[in-house]
């Protein structure tokens, strides 16, 4: 038997250090703008791609499709998002942003672009590797 330090283990390190960084932005918007992990993932996925259903954010974002379901039902009763029929599925609804909803992450994207910045910062030199290596990852490559 081998003798396993899963501290040392290349996707419990990703996974723990994705949780972590994640866990520390959202203390970042949580209180002053009351949305959760999931709510903010699926606000800025329909800020990028404009009106989509649940399926594509779920494929997008990586969220357990009732994870995604629930946060923009959240968001619908907030009044940041709008479901409307899908226009190629009629099984589908679409959801956009509502005017609130922009200007809700018109608020939140300057936010985060500072704790990327601030990120960047933390791990000096070894941040941009670290970026292009997990783009990588992201893109299957």
């Amino acid at each position: 038997m081998t003798d396993f330090d899963l501290n040392d283990f290349l996707p419990y390190q990703l996974a723990a250090a994705a949780a972590r960084v994640s866990r520390a932005f959202a203390e970042r918007y949580r209180a002053e703008f009351g949305i959760s992990i999931p709510e903010w993932r699926v606000l800025v996925h329909l800020n990028h791609a404009g009106a989509v259903s649940v399926r594509e954010i779920h494929a997008r974002v990586d969220m357990d499709k009732s994870k995604v379901s629930r946060a923009a039902q959240r968001l619908v009763d907030a009044g940041y998002v709008e479901k409307r029929g899908h226009a190629g599925d009629r099984r589908l609804v679409d959801l956009r942003l509502t005017a609130e909803g922009h200007a809700l992450v018109g608020r939140i994207l300057p936010i985060a672009a500072t704790f990327q910045a601030e990120l960047l910062a933390t791990l000096g030199e070894d941040g941009m590797p670290l970026k292009r290596a997990l783009t990588r990852i992201m893109e299957g490559k």
